[in-house]
């Protein structure tokens, strides 16, 4: 009886083995799935990015099921929802679009870098959803919103008088100083504008989507790519040209920001009449002239302090000029933002002038950037000469 069964089992094992070797390798390949944004990273890398991982049911609940109502806005990734988990914490959901032909390897790039990063200045990451076909990264929320919300709106910063405008141009360095030189990492954010800071309930600012930054590790301060990504007029010119990113190519950002920031106006919309001259252009000209109090946006009125805001325009003017070796880094920024008595070096013309000289030695750019370009468009593609 024995041997008659082991007659017929044996054949029976021997040829499910195939199916079963099948069977293992489609499970082997299946599951790991749901962490597929994360292999190209180092195992040291993911360590803590997996200790965030989020159960996609509870951001649903804390969403109502990403409803309309808790929509926050869209952005390149997709929505961002607004959500409170059972224990009373709100959260900013950035929900990847399923029909987005980008993001992937921007949110594995996100998700590894935030992981690693606290500052009091960076909006802080609570954790990730990488499930089914769901890809999230959930923040804290910010209830302020982006500065660009309240800055170019022409009653809304009205609430931001000059101890507010200060403050958050303080703070945007700091957290760049951060970024830049203080954290374990290196790291460019490559797409600093207006619409990247948001503020707390205190106007604190918290700089935001380090979806496009770049990771540099040991002594590298520069990379070239092929893929240039950012918004023109917020853009160094290295960067629009050439592919050239490096921490200097932040500072130029945050050269533009401080301008718009004093000013309340876009570095783009902003255009003297019948001249077709852009800010940048027009806040250097009038720094020379001794008028450059006039570009005060009229909402602060006459209650501000006049050196702390020369100073200011002092550097940001200094911060966008057109060789990178000129602009200062942002500890040496943060240092002549804190110091009164600090003797800061008078700028030069600075990069994407337009007027008489156009952009310095890049002038063979002028036809290619028309008005609407400048800080508008977003640019994907570029290769370096």
């Amino acid at each position: 009886m024995i041997v008659l069964v082991l007659k017929f089992a044996i054949p029976l094992v021997v040829s499910s083995l195939p199916i079963l070797i099948t069977c293992i390798c489609f499970w082997t390949r299946r599951k790991p799935a749901k962490n597929l944004l994360l292999d190209e990273a180092k195992p040291e890398e993911i360590t803590h990015a997996q200790s965030l991982l989020l159960d996609l049911s509870m951001i649903r609940a804390a969403t109502a099921n990403f409803s309309e109502e808790n929509e926050l806005g869209v952005g390149g990734f997709g929505a961002v929802y607004k959500g409170t988990l059972p224990y009373g914490q709100e959260l900013a959901a950035k929900r990847l679009s399923t029909t987005s032909t980008q993001g992937l390897a921007e949110l594995n790039n996100e998700l590894v870098l935030i992981a690693k990063l606290r500052h009091k200045n960076l909006v802080r990451l609570l954790g990730v959803c990488l499930e089914k076909e769901e890809k999230l990264l959930v923040y804290e929320y910010v209830p302020n919103r982006s500065l660009d919300t309240i800055l170019f709106d022409p009653i809304k910063r009205e609430q931001l008088h000059w101890e507010k405008r200060y403050r958050i141009i303080c703070g945007i360095a700091k957290g760049l100083q951060y970024l830049h030189e203080d954290s374990q990492l290196k790291i460019i954010h490559r797409d600093l504008k207006a619409g990247n800071i948001l503020l707390d309930a205190d106007m604190n600012p918290k700089i935001s989507d380090f979806g496009l930054a770049r990771l540099f590790g040991g002594d590298q301060s520069q990379r070239i790519t092929t893929r240039v990504v950012g918004i023109f007029g917020y853009m160094a010119p290295e960067y629009v040209m050439y592919g050239q990113s490096s921490i200097k190519s932040d500072v130029y950002s945050y050269g533009v920001l401080v301008l718009e920031i004093i000013t309340g106006r876009k570095n783009s919309s902003f255009t003297d009449s019948g001249s077709g001259k852009y800010l940048l252009t027009y806040m250097w000209e009038q720094w020379n002239k001794g008028t450059v109090l006039e570009m005060l946006d009229p909402c602060l009125g006459n209650h501000y302090p006049t050196i702390e805001v020369l100073r200011c325009i002092q550097i940001g003017l200094l911060c966008v000029q057109e060789n990178p070796s000129d602009r200062p880094n942002m500890p040496t920024v943060v240092m002549m933002l804190n110091s009164n008595p600090v003797s800061i070096q008078a700028p030069s013309k600075p990069a994407f002038y337009i007027g008489q000289s156009v952009m310095g030695s890049h002038a063979h750019l002028k036809d290619k950037l028309t008005p609407m370009s400048l800080n508008e468009m977003s640019i994907t593609e570029i290769e370096p000469r």
